[in-house]
């Protein structure tokens, strides 16, 4: 048995998080952490600032106050040098892939190793072609992205996003778009690629169906906090007006339907008007 203090620290950290954009609060006081080896969902309504997190997470956002560290180092007070040696080792599956479409599928996996490093030519294809066959891809490496399926569109920007072999994966809506075949095969190279690597994940979703088949735990953001978390199966069926209202699609709940905004009446010159 473990003891708590001999158990492994979170490869992710956010304590207190607070973030403003354009004077709107995103975050305030956000809390969470992610296990070592784990697949984290972080799931909430459209607007609540799930993708700001990756941005903090990757240092293309600092906080107003708060911390975010990743693998012990925090975030915010990494020099130039050694955020960039940070994100190399942070892999990032785009919602839309973001494919070059002038590269061939080889050359869109090979294209960070080309930019980052200098390994001779017989090493960088070995590289890429392991990693396309890690995705079931390694016979289209010579096709165009637009010759590609949208599932398999993804699973070659999953294949480079491992190119490096990251010690964390970010997905930002990684299941939009795909059919029903092209998801569970994205859901099993995201479970595979966890336990044979030992790589931690974290998603931006929307699916619970899909989530549940893959996430070790969820975290439900919404107004600036965490309202809620827990492993799938258990917040699926908590009793409370956030987990009711978001798992369960109901319109009215905590999160508005309507964005803030003066009185509807007064604005359109109403109020006063005899009807």
């Amino acid at each position: 048995m473990i003891h708590p203090s001999d158990a492994p620290a979170p490869l992710v950290q956010v304590r207190g998080l607070r973030t403003r954009l354009g004077g709107k609060v995103i975050f305030d006081g956000l809390d969470l952490e992610v296990a070592r080896g784990s697949v984290t969902a972080v799931m909430g309504p459209s607007g609540t600032g799930k993708t700001t997190l990756l941005r903090h997470l990757t240092g293309q956002l600092r906080p107003a106050a708060g911390s975010v560290r990743v693998d012990g180092r925090e975030v915010a007070g990494l020099s130039r040098r050694g955020l960039f040696e940070l994100r190399e080792r942070i892999g990032f599956l785009f919602q839309n892939s973001a494919l070059l479409t002038d590269f061939s599928v080889f050359e869109n996996v090979a294209f960070p190793l080309r930019q980052h490093t200098r390994l001779p030519e017989e090493l960088l294809r070995d590289i890429v072609l392991t990693k396309l066959q890690a995705v079931g891809l390694r016979g289209a490496a010579n096709l165009m992205p637009s010759e590609l399926s949208g599932g398999m569109a993804r699973r070659v920007a999953l294949a480079r996003a491992i190119v490096f072999d990251p010690m964390l994966i970010l997905y930002d809506e990684p299941f939009v778009g795909l059919d029903p075949i092209a998801l569970n095969q994205v859901l099993r190279l995201i479970r595979t690629l966890n336990q044979t690597l030992g790589i931690t994940s974290i998603l931006v979703a929307h699916e619970l169906a899909a989530i549940r088949q893959v996430a070790d735990r969820i975290y439900l953001i919404a107004g600036g906090r965490l309202v809620a978390e827990g492993a799938p199966d258990e917040l699926a069926h908590r009793d409370s007006p956030w987990t009711r209202q978001f798992f369960g699609g109901e319109a009215d709940g905590p999160v508005p339907f309507h964005y803030p905004a003066p009185d509807y009446a007064r604005q359109l010159g109403l109020a006063g008007r005899r009807p």
